[in-house]
């Protein structure tokens, strides 16, 4: 029997003195060590939090990530906005909007929105608006919401969470697209109170 002292990082190795196998771990990039596998689930969604938290504190809009066969890509709210068109001349004599005096151009910038009260997420996962793929949505932009009435899924650790409202009023906006995934305290559902 040869002794090997290098061993592949998610191999389980084993202690020849008392025969019990201990699971080695491969360090991260940030430099702190990766659980042994069997949590795999929950360190998952743990990883998905630390980059997050990564992505929102840097300049960039997405992140990519790869390990093995198992891929990942993060992106900023402001990636996955749809571009704004520049609003129509208006031609026979119209003026255009005055704008006030010293203002900065913001080109590319939206302005910021004002703040509607929001269902949020209470968890991190994949977002379903609607109960399967083709069927009708649980809510949607101009419709009504009440307190307690399901308003989408989220998909986390294989299990499907139904969503409910704490707020009752008209649904302004729905913001995540289904499908898509969305950290948890995001908003899901802007609500204006009736």
């Amino acid at each position: 029997m040869t002794d090997d002292p290098i061993q592949p990082a998610e191999t389980p190795a084993s202690d020849a003195t008392d025969g019990t196998d201990a699971t080695t771990t491969a360090p991260m990039a940030d430099g702190s060590a990766a659980a042994p596998r069997g949590h795999d689930d929950a360190e998952l969604l743990g990883l998905i939090d630390r980059l997050a938290v990564l992505l929102d504190r840097s300049d960039l809009i997405e992140l990519e990530v790869e390990a093995g066969s198992t891929g990942l890509v993060l992106r900023k709210p402001a990636a996955l906005a749809p571009v704004a068109v520049a609003a129509p001349a208006v031609v026979g004599g119209a003026e255009a909007a005055p704008s006030a005096v010293g203002e900065t151009p913001t080109a590319g910038r939206d302005p910021a929105p004002a703040a509607k009260p929001s269902i949020k997420a209470p968890l991190t996962g994949i977002f379903y608006a609607s109960p399967a793929p083709g069927s009708a949505p649980y809510v949607t932009a101009g419709g009504e919401v009440a307190v307690g009435q399901i308003i989408g899924l989220i998909e986390a650790m294989k299990l499907f969470n139904e969503i409910k409202s704490d707020l009752a009023g008209r649904v302004v906006r729905v913001v995540p697209e289904s499908g898509t995934l969305v950290k948890a305290k995001q908003p899901l559902i802007e609500v204006e109170p009736l």
